[in-house]
């Protein structure tokens, strides 16, 4: 791909199906990294940027086309709960898009011939919270009070330049209002991904109704789910093309659950071959994987969508 623009990704989404990434924590802890601080895999933005540019490449040599950043946790306030202060906290934002830039250049240069995209993640309010609310929503903050929180980090995000806001997890419809109103005038596209419980949102709302405002918002070019069980999945993909007519994103978990007592993983993956057509056949257009789903997965997916080298 030297030489040769990349076409936008809006423009890619009227082809064949994309391929997304997996979990950045399972490769990152696989790789012997601790991430139980509360900035989760943001923290080796600071530690061990080399790290996350590590974890992209693996996900693009197993075919992914777009890597989502290590920027989930990352806040302002996040940050500062370290010590570090604003003018340092917008240099790791922007970092975790150099991180997949990099990545991508490396893919490249190692043969890789389609091209690659950057989603930048931008993670709801409860991650930076870190005790599990975005699975929750209801944080009992108005919409203006979010969006005021998810401005300004959306506004270091986009100035960095990636291809796409990653509006990710997002578990309330209320929410989600925020951060449409956020990434007005922006200058970069975004998807809105949804985290689900059935046909809803965590938070409760039909999901019919969760969708329906991003059919409006000229920035959105997908609308899904991701960070749910992969057998909600199938329900959101047909529900978020119907009500929206847009490209639909989708990146369920493995389908184990997280036993918080324990911490640990139990049970088994239920994210199969099956699945992934059946979310093509609905609609999908950006197809990848969440938490537990690794790079022999994303292959496995990639190998389906026919997006191989």
């Amino acid at each position: 791909m030297t030489g040769t623009p990349t076409p936008r990704l809006a423009d890619a989404l009227a082809g064949e199906p994309l391929v997304l990434d997996g979990g950045m924590a399972g490769v990152l802890e696989a790789a012997g990294h601790d991430l139980s601080d509360h900035l989760w895999s943001a923290r080796l933005l600071i530690d061990r940027p080399e790290a996350v540019t590590e974890a992209h490449l693996a996900y693009f040599a197993a075919g992914a086309d777009v890597a989502i950043t290590a920027g989930y946790q990352a806040t302002f306030e996040g940050f500062g709960r370290r010590g570090i202060g604003r003018e340092e906290a917008a240099r790791l934002m922007a970092l975790s898009v150099g991180l997949a830039r990099e990545a991508a250049r490396r893919a490249h240069a190692a043969g890789a011939a389609r091209p690659l995209w950057v989603a930048a993640s931008v993670g709801p309010y409860g991650a930076m919270l870190a005790d599990g609310s975005e699975y929750r929503g209801r944080y009992g903050l108005s919409v203006a009070e979010l969006e005021r929180f998810h401005r300004p980090r959306l506004e270091v995000l986009a100035a960095a330049a990636p291809d796409v806001l990653a509006l990710e997890t997002v578990p309330d419809a209320d929410e989600a209002a925020a951060l449409l109103r956020a990434v007005r005038g922006l200058g970069v596209p975004a998807w809105l991904s949804y985290s689900v419980d059935g046909r809803h949102t965590r938070a409760g709302q039909p999901l019919e109704e969760a969708f329906a405002p991003a059919a409006d918002a000229d920035e959105v070019i997908a609308v899904g789910v991701n960070c749910c069980s992969p057998r909600d999945a199938e329900y959101a993909v047909r529900t978020a093309a119907r009500v929206t007519g847009k490209p639909v994103v989708v990146y369920p978990n493995s389908g184990e659950t997280w036993d918080a007592a324990a911490r640990a993983w139990t049970g088994r993956s239920t994210f199969t071959a099956e699945r992934v057509q059946g979310w093509r056949d609905a609609g999908a257009r950006l197809i990848g994987g969440c938490c537990r789903v690794d790079p022999e997965t994303i292959a496995s997916v990639a190998r389906i969508l026919t997006r191989q080298d």
